[in-house]
């Protein structure tokens, strides 16, 4: 039968991506992908997969017991990428942020220890650590997290590891820095500023904003998180990065060089997200760890993986005119009855 992953969160920008990479590169693979799909959730980022048989989608909640607990029963390992975030809007109400990320790991972790499951990575955010002053995070830095939403990402992780500790369950827990590239959603910097360069509009006000974060190109942070599932260390936390710190200024000149000749910028003040609340002034993570232990090295630059990124979203418009809405974009809304819309064989 091969290897069967669960992958919770499936449909997102980076999940689905795992999910295509995997079925690209492993022929002795089962894939399972759990799906709310709330406001970063677009069944769209499957299409190129869908009628691989060694893929089944199941549309529903990891805060559902009954579902989870036979799903995971059906599985050798899970990776957990499902997270409630605001995806570029203002904070709201964190109850959601609550619900997903810490009930719904906690939902996910009973079950693996119920089932015996072999391998559970838990796909986390440096956005834990808070702003960092004083040079690039390590995996040792005490958490500090500026923002509800990231409050609830570094619970989820300590309850992960938690498992580990008490239970011995093989948890291993990724740190990523800001990930960019195509099939991201239209509300995300990158896709925001990208979309209006391309169709005229006003451009984000980012030049006032003196924060800084470490980008890191999709596919890199899919080979992070594939080495840490294949060859991490059970209890152990690894930060993947990207190696380029930027303002989001210097980030946008960029983009105007990716988009080339007839673009240009018209700044729109009411974009700027400058001075929003929660967010952390300084994003950066030593991934050294995982560079000596698993042998990471990321492999895109930043102008190449920009290049790319304006290449994929200047030939996909109908991705971002209008901006796509996923058929659950209010995360109050409750979601379908679970379905299974391909089934692996």
């Amino acid at each position: 039968m091969g290897l069967r992953i669960l992958v919770t969160g499936g449909a997102g920008f980076i999940g689905s991506h795992y999910v295509r990479t995997l079925l690209g590169k492993n022929e002795n693979i089962r894939l399972t992908v759990l799906d709310r799909l709330t406001a970063t959730g677009d069944l769209a980022n499957l299409d190129s997969v869908r009628g691989d048989d060694r893929l089944a989608f199941v549309h529903g909640d990891v805060c559902d017991p009954a579902l989870v607990n036979a799903l995971v029963a059906q599985h050798d390992e899970v990776v957990h990428f499902a997270a409630e975030s605001h995806a570029g809007h203002p904070i709201p109400d964190a109850a959601e942020f609550v619900r997903t990320n810490v009930s719904g790991t906690q939902v996910l972790l009973d079950a693996a220890l119920r089932t015996g499951l072999r391998t559970f990575v838990h796909v986390s955010t440096y956005e834990v650590y808070g702003s960092a002053e004083d040079g690039p995070w390590p995996e040792t830095q005490p958490l500090a997290p500026c923002s509800p939403y990231a409050a609830t990402r570094a619970a989820g992780d300590l309850l992960a590891l938690s498992y580990h500790r008490t239970y011995g369950l093989d948890v291993r827990v990724s740190r990523c820095s800001s990930t960019y590239g195509h099939h991201q959603s239209p509300h995300k910097p990158i896709p925001l500023i990208v979309s209006n360069l391309l169709r005229g509009a006003g451009v984000p006000l980012y030049g006032g904003d003196p924060s800084v974060r470490d980008w890191l190109h999709i596919d890199d942070h899919v080979q992070g998180i594939e080495l840490v599932r294949v060859a991490g260390r059970p209890g152990e936390v690894y930060n993947i990065g990207g190696g380029t710190e930027l303002t989001l200024g210097e980030l946008t000149g960029l983009l105007l060089e990716a988009c080339g000749a007839g673009v240009s910028a018209r700044w729109d003040a009411e974009e700027f997200f400058g001075g929003q609340a929660g967010r952390a002034r300084h994003c950066s993570v030593d991934w050294t760890k995982i560079r000596t232990e698993l042998g990471y090295r990321p492999a895109k630059d930043i102008e190449t993986g920009l290049a790319e990124t304006v290449a994929w979203y200047r030939e996909n418009r109908g991705r971002w005119t209008p901006p796509r809405r996923s058929p659950a974009l209010d995360a109050t809304r409750e979601p379908q009855p679970a379905r299974v819309l391909t089934a692996a064989a």
